[in-house]
């Protein structure tokens, strides 16, 4: 059963008159797209407006993005001088991303760094992790170790070192370990709820006004598999 935010179930991390960092669900979509579904950015507006009884527009800047499968955090800024810095910060990567992700089939090594160069197709909305540099790719690089053995997969923390499309799903299967429910790059069903099991749990960053230092961590999603990690 997928469930997608709403002004009243948003589940909200962080919150003061700056930013505000939301843990995303499957169901969500971060920006307006093609869909038309009503996306979050939209749905933090109401939930600002609401909370704080706000006449006119509600000013919202979307920072960054996650995959409409993937779960976790999530920062917009509430004032155009904080989404100035925050895009300055995630753009120059002095940010420090951790996900985790939970996989099937054993990575080789516990803990080891992956390098490919990715490169995008824009037609079927994939990237694929090439071992060495080809026309048009990209230098992608990440750190894993396994965290957990579960039943039937491999849980892994993951730190991101660029922030390439798809890059952690490309990189993971291209060592032979998709994630789990990710038929796009290899996993052999789908999730009920239509998501993959990788989530945006850790983000730590300087806060673009008050430059003290923040560290947010997302609850991951109430299902059996992310409970047993």
């Amino acid at each position: 059963m997928k469930i997608v935010s709403d002004k009243n179930n948003l589940q909200v991390l962080h919150e003061d008159n700056h930013i505000i960092v939301i843990n995303k669900r499957v169901g969500d979509i971060v920006q307006g797209d093609k869909t038309g579904d009503k996306p979050l950015s939209e749905v933090v507006k109401e939930y600002i407006k609401e909370k704080y009884n706000k006449p006119g527009e509600v000013f919202l800047g979307v920072v960054h993005r996650l995959d409409r499968p993937t779960t976790g955090i999530v920062v917009f800024a509430r004032t155009s001088k904080a989404l100035t810095r925050l895009n300055e910060l995630f753009a120059n990567r002095e940010t420090q991303k951790t996900y985790w992700a939970v996989v099937k089939n054993k990575p080789a090594e516990k803990e080891a760094k992956l390098v490919h160069y990715l490169k995008r197709n824009e037609k079927n909305n994939t990237s694929k992790a090439h071992s060495r540099e080809v026309s048009g790719s990209k230098l992608a690089s990440l750190d894993y170790k396994i965290i957990k053995e579960l039943n039937n997969y491999f849980a892994l923390e993951i730190n991101l070192h660029t922030g390439r499309h798809h890059q952690i799903r490309a990189q993971l299967s291209a060592i032979g370990c998709p994630i789990k429910g990710d038929l796009k790059y290899g996993f052999d069903r789908s999730n009920p709820d239509g998501g993959i099991h990788l989530h945006a749990r850790k983000l730590v960053f300087i806060h673009p006004v008050s430059k003290e230092a923040l560290t947010i961590t997302a609850p991951v999603p109430q299902d059996s598999v992310w409970k047993s990690i």
